[in-house]
């Protein structure tokens, strides 16, 4: 069964959640988890998104954006993309480590492999 039509408008909040490929860790250091978060400032610059909560995880991440400009769609290829190509030179590596970003999920995972971050405020 297909995904259903992502809704995008002006204003519209979403709760993005991306996980690394076959449940992979995304980041292998404080250092990686930094470079998400200024690529995920870069995104923010360039689209106008407005983070309102952001967690990354040891395998996955979640973040609570705005869209002013009605542009999710238009930002995350950027996003995720970018902080691949980043990660893959800085480790050595190739290919992709995220599935396709889902809206609005759940995974409780245990605390200790929890992460807040605050970042990308104007």
């Amino acid at each position: 069964m297909p995904r259903q039509l992502r809704i995008e408008y002006p204003g519209a909040i979403y709760h993005v959640m991306n996980r690394g490929d076959r449940r992979e860790p995304i980041y292998q250091d404080d250092a990686d988890r930094t470079r998400f978060l200024q690529t995920l400032g870069e995104a923010c610059r360039k689209t106008d998104w407005q983070i309102h909560a952001c967690r990354l995880m040891g395998n996955h991440f979640h973040v609570v954006l705005e869209t002013p400009g009605g542009n999710l769609v238009a930002g995350m290829p950027w996003l995720l993309s970018t902080y691949t190509a980043r990660f893959n030179r800085r480790h050595k590596l190739f290919g992709t480590w995220t599935h396709v970003a889902k809206q609005l999920s759940h995974n409780p995972e245990q605390p200790e492999n929890q992460a807040d971050m605050n970042l990308c405020q104007k």
